[in-house]
């Protein structure tokens, strides 16, 4: 059984170069509130992102070790271990991930505070998120050159998360 190959063995100095254009930043996105976190997910995967929605802080570890994230968007009140908490967790293990924190409570001012004056410095934006100013935002931390930075003008018909 000498033909095991099928193919010609190509040497590495000919080998075409791998297609970029496939590639798509992997962002994590974290809410307890289900519908939030998979409209998020499924905005942010129409426009270009490769990204997962999880329900809990827990999971977005278990999920982050399997596919390492380029970036966390999490709402700072989660059950169990909190927004930030997981935050700082997801820099520990990958130092280069990207944050942004997101909540629509005015006692999480509170927590930021707490978190910068131990050195941690996140973006808050606050609830609803207008899906262009995610996009902007995401854009321009992760400078994907495909994908426009909008801003909000007010128009209607578009979803706020």
């Amino acid at each position: 059984m000498n033909d095991r190959r099928s193919s010609p063995v190509v040497p590495i100095d000919q080998a075409p170069p791998a297609d970029k254009t496939a590639y798509r930043p992997v962002v994590l996105v974290v809410d307890d509130e289900s519908a939030i976190a998979d409209t998020l997910a499924e905005i942010l995967s129409r426009s270009g992102y490769a990204s997962m929605a999880v329900y809990d802080g827990y999971e977005a570890l278990e999920t982050a070790l399997v596919a390492p994230p380029e970036m966390l968007i999490t709402d700072v009140v989660l059950p169990g271990m909190s927004g930030i908490e997981l935050a700082i967790t997801m820099r520990r293990i990958y130092p280069d991930c990207k944050v942004v924190l997101f909540s629509g409570q005015a006692s999480t001012a509170d927590l930021l505070a707490s978190a910068r004056n131990d050195g941690h410095h996140f973006t808050l934006l606050s609830k609803p998120v207008h899906p262009r100013d995610l996009l902007a935002h995401v854009s321009q931390c992760l400078k994907h050159p495909a994908l426009p930075t909008a801003r909000h003008t007010g128009s209607t018909g578009s979803v706020a998360v």
